[in-house]
């Protein structure tokens, strides 16, 4: 009776393990502040109902998903929306640890020049940063690859202690049949 019940409890846990996420029908809200980004803004987002303290919030929209963090069932993270986006309704899907969560941000475009240069937020990397490396990274880069292995020099000194080898071991044996003898 014992094995039956361990069975049934075996099949169980593994349908359990083996269902998808369900989404959330009722359960979960999520906001952006601001409400309406332009191209380079950063966002907030919030979600509440989230059961974890932990939480992830991807979309097209986004430079990089955004880590959602927090107690209580509220959650809240930071991202940047892409500076090279076009305005328009973007999906972002938030996955917390009990269900899915799934809006929407509008992309609006970006305003004429008012803000002062220095208040825009940067453009995001399209390319690797040229990070610096100093004089070695660009010496060993600039040279030309070229086949390296032993030469000549190598060859004789090879030979060299290869006889010298073959001299310490003629001596020594001919050391040990003196003494034997």
């Amino acid at each position: 009776m014992g094995s039956v019940r361990l069975t049934l409890c075996g099949a169980a846990l593994a349908v359990a393990a083996l269902t998808p996420v369900a989404y959330a029908a009722d359960g979960g809200s999520v906001s952006v502040t601001p409400s309406t980004p332009a191209p380079g803004a950063d966002l907030t987002l919030r979600v509440k109902g989230c059961a974890g303290k932990a939480a992830t919030a991807a979309s097209a929209a986004f430079v990089a998903d955004a880590r959602l963090t927090g107690s209580g069932g509220s959650l809240a993270g930071e991202t940047r929306v892409r500076s090279s986006i076009k305005p328009g309704a973007y999906d972002v899907k938030i996955t917390c640890v009990d269900f899915v969560v799934k809006g929407r941000i509008t992309v609006v475009a970006a305003k004429g020049a008012t803000t002062a240069p220095s208040a825009t937020a940067p453009a995001s990397p399209a390319a690797p940063v040229d990070a610096g490396g100093g004089w070695s990274a660009t010496h060993l880069s600039a040279m030309q690859p070229r086949a390296t292995g032993p030469g000549t020099g190598h060859a004789v000194t090879g030979l060299v202690l290869a006889g010298v080898a073959a001299v310490a071991v003629v001596l020594r044996s001919t050391r040990r049949s003196r003494r034997t003898d």
